[in-house]
């Protein structure tokens, strides 16, 4: 039952390895199923030139067009290597998708793309959430913005799983900075509600466990409350970015959803889920 729906290859800036790496892996372990979902950043995608950049920026990564493309063509051959030994599904990660929709449409309508995870991780004006210290921070604006951005970019629903609802909380862990996400409950029931209405997921990210955060991206109660308000599409993904991490953490996710309520999982092909029961 064991697959995988967010990992990263070296074809993202952060990311190590090979996709037939990663597969030759995936198939040690008799995965049902695993995603490729390299980094794609539509307010990034272009050199940096095409951009306005700020003298204090601390993220750096420009051309992910360069990362999209070669992601998708490493995928794309893979799939055919390894037809009827896994379940290789060609995906992308697509980041700030509500900064450019026309681009964003674009990019997630190639045939070659089976699953988007639809993230955020940075707001207008600001670097990555990684690069933000949280000790000089109103964290309860911070976080209003980042939930605010989040909720526009589900109204756009350029994806098919909203990917790690939580991401901020991983960052602001290592500065011993914890964030009370209660007075979020309402924004964050909105989401989940235009999620739904639109026919997409979540996911369910489990690197927080391997992190200092020690916790899944979203943690168990809006897991739950997604599964309350009519959530169906949920999905499980480690977030490797190396191939030692592959897996990682899967088991605990699946016991969550299935806490959480979910008698089954997803993956994507097409962009059309198919489930697996727990």
């Amino acid at each position: 039952m064991l697959l995988d729906c967010h990992t990263h290859t070296a074809n993202s800036p952060d990311g190590q390895n090979t996709v037939a790496e990663r597969c030759e892996r995936a198939v040690e372990l008799g995965f049902k199923a695993m995603a490729i979902t390299d980094h794609c950043e539509v307010n990034r995608y272009y050199e940096a030139e095409h951009y306005e950049i700020r003298p204090d920026e601390k993220y750096h990564d420009y051309n992910f067009k360069v990362c999209y493309e070669n992601s998708l063509a490493e995928t794309a051959r893979a799939k055919e290597i390894y037809k009827g030994k896994l379940n290789l599904i060609c995906g992308i990660e697509l980041g700030q998708s509500a900064y450019d929709a026309e681009l964003s449409e674009k990019l997630i309508s190639d045939d070659r793309v089976d699953f988007v995870i639809g993230s955020l991780h940075e707001l207008p004006g600001r670097d990555d959430f990684a690069f933000i210290d949280y000790t000089k921070e109103d964290v309860n604006k911070l976080m209003e913005q980042n939930f605010t951005e989040i909720l526009n970019m589900c109204r756009l629903g350029k994806f098919d799983v909203l990917g790690h609802l939580t991401y901020a909380l991983r960052y602001a862990s290592n500065y011993g900075v914890k964030i009370d996400l209660k007075p979020f409950d309402d924004i964050i029931a909105d989401i989940f509600r235009t999620v739904i209405f639109n026919g997409n997921g979540i996911e369910i990210n489990t690197s927080g466990l391997r992190q200092k955060y020690g916790k899944t991206f979203p943690t168990y109660e809006y897991v739950k409350l997604y599964k309350d308000l009519g959530g169906e599409i949920i999905t499980v993904g480690s977030d490797a970015h190396t191939t030692a991490d592959l897996g990682k953490g899967i088991s605990d996710g699946i016991a969550l959803a299935e806490k959480a309520g979910f008698s089954r999982i997803a993956y994507f092909i097409n962009r059309k889920p198919h489930f697996i029961n727990i």
